[in-house]
Parts: C-alpha cells; sequence; structure tokens
C-alpha cells in the first residue's frame, strides 16, 4: 500500500501513536519480559538502563534471538534487545517515522520527547490510520 509522501506529511506522529507503553530494567529475564508483554498484550518493551531508555525488545526478539541462539529463558533482557534505541519525536511526521522504520529496517520506533518515553508508533499504526480514514 502506498500513501501519498505529502498526506504523510500533514500527519504527526502524536496524532497516531500509542500511549501504552510497558517498560523494564535491563536486568529483568527474559522470560519475565515476556510474561508482561502477555499481561499487557503489547508487541515490545522498553528497556533501561539506569532510568534511561537503552533498548527494545520486540516479540520477534524473542522468535528470533532466544531461539537462533540457544539462549536460557532466564536471559537478562538486555541480551536480547535491540540496542542502540532508535527512536522519534511525537512532532515528527508519518512520513519521517516510516522512513527512518524503512531504512532501519524496524516496525516500531519509541517515541521519545526530552530524554522521556512518551508513545510508540508501529508500522502497523500507520497502516492503520490510514485505513480508518
Amino acid at each position: 500500500m502506498n500513501f501519498p509522501e505529502s498526506q504523510m506529511q500533514k500527519i504527526r506522529i502524536d496524532e497516531v501513536m500509542n500511549t501504552s507503553i510497558v517498560s523494564v530494567d535491563s536486568s529483568i529475564t527474559a522470560t519475565d519480559a515476556a510474561k508482561m508483554m502477555e499481561d499487557t498484550d503489547v508487541g515490545a518493551v522498553i528497556v533501561f538502563e539506569n532510568g534511561t531508555p537503552a533498548g527494545i525488545v520486540t516479540d520477534r526478539d524473542f522468535a528470533i534471538k532466544i531461539t537462533a541462539h540457544s539462549y536460557p529463558i532466564d536471559t537478562p533482557v538486555r541480551r536480547i534487545m535491540s540496542s542502540p534505541l532508535i527512536s522519534i519525536d511525537s512532532h515528527s511526521d508519518l512520513w519521517t517515522a516510516s522512513d527512518l522504520m524503512s531504512t532501519r529496517k524496524v516496525r516500531k520506533l519509541p517515541v521519545i520527547d526530552d530524554e522521556k518515553v512518551v508513545g510508540i508508533i508501529t508500522s502497523s499504526d500507520i497502516v492503520k490510520h490510514f485505513a480508518n480514514h
């Protein structure tokens, strides 16, 4: 599905992003993170180290990294997180988010304003937005 660049440049991230964010400390186990994701029905958790967002763990990280590397289920999430964290600010537009996702080959972008995680936007959020408008 192709969306016109001009249409995507008119819509800001904060109009589409999800503000339900689940975050974890980098020391918790992959099992505990997976349980949190299941309990909260999210596809990713933001990983913090020393109070700073340091990475992201997605459902895909569990499927690929733990299985491919045969990591034990008590592996700390810092070992499977994607880092450095690729993020975007809430005032950017959907075109910028889409381009960043494509270029960096990611499907989920934490939204960070003034060093604080305020939301997350996914490729699915962008598609749903245009499907409903």
